[in-house]
């Protein structure tokens, strides 16, 4: 992979992820919606275009990381979008977290600008994007994955490839159900053992000391009985995907009774002003505290 590249989408893991390129020593140009957060990529080194479409043409390769399918479509088939900045040969790889059919369009947008396509969605949230410790879930044009797998190497310490568009982006859904599912259960055991006068540190410890022990909960446990929720990963952000996923079960005719519930537990949580907090602060909405 020649060593110059783009990257779209500069918030909690955008950020971290492109200041690791530059680190790297990649020739980095990048592009926020928001003009103020490129400052500081600006500062560590990387290049600031006017736009997606500027990123897309100085670039022979272009990485963007965005909130929801809305944004992925917008910054790519958007007015002054990545599509109109591509050439022949040239590469974009999405890393948001999308639904299979939002990947496909955005893939097929490419094929026909005569660009090639990877989606790239991440398991990890700020602390593994910040250590370059994110795990890839890998889509599309198989000539671009191996093109990016120095960038890879630097964001990542694994990556699966999937095969066909579209693919990724499924593991991804499946991924953050079962983590949204895990996170729901934590909140109401650590609220339930409030009500029970039980001290929700024995029930982390315990938990940590069985079989069901897990990085999720040691990362998480102790600041959620605490109460603080720092954005590592917004809510907001578990329930859009939340959403997708269930969208997926209808569109396979697979009944998700259980990610359901978790669902509407996140949209409370959103509707008490929670959606900017750590996906964590779902205990909130559990224990009925306003954010």
């Amino acid at each position: 992979m020649q060593r110059r590249c783009g990257f779209i989408g500069l918030g909690i893991m955008g950020r971290a992820m492109a200041l690791n390129l530059v680190r790297a020593g990649f020739d980095v140009t990048v592009w926020n919606r928001t003009a103020a957060k490129c400052e500081e990529l600006a500062a560590a080194g990387a290049r600031v275009a006017d736009g997606p479409a500027a990123v897309a043409a100085a670039c022979p390769v272009t990485f963007a990381m965005v909130a929801d399918p809305a944004a992925a479509e917008a910054v790519c088939l958007g007015p002054g979008g990545v599509v109109e900045g591509l050439g022949p040969g040239k590469g974009y790889v999405d890393m948001s977290t999308v639904d299979p059919g939002t990947s496909r369009r955005i893939g097929a947008a490419v094929a026909a600008a005569a660009g090639r396509f990877l989606e790239a969605p991440v398991a990890g949230s700020r602390k593994p994007a910040e250590e370059g410790t994110l795990v890839i879930f890998a889509a599309g044009d198989p000539s671009l994955l191996e093109e990016v797998r120095p960038a890879f190497d630097v964001l990542s310490k694994r990556v699966f490839y999937l095969g066909e568009t579209g693919r990724a982006a499924q593991l991804k859904l499946l991924n953050n159900l079962v983590m949204g599912g895990m996170m729901a259960a934590l909140a109401e055991g650590i609220s339930l053992a409030e009500g029970m006068d039980l001290p929700a540190e024995t029930l982390l410890e315990v938990l940590d000391s069985g079989p069901m022990a897990n990085g999720l909960f040691r990362l998480k446990g102790a600041a959620m009985v605490e109460g603080r929720f720092p954005a590592a990963f917004p809510l907001k952000h578990m329930q859009k995907d939340l959403r997708l996923a269930l969208a997926e079960g209808d569109r396979h005719a697979r009944p998700l009774p259980v990610t359901a519930a978790v669902n509407a537990l996140f949209v409370g949580a959103r509707g008490m002003g929670l959606g900017e907090a750590d996906f964590a602060a779902v205990l909130e909405a559990v224990r009925g505290r306003r954010g």
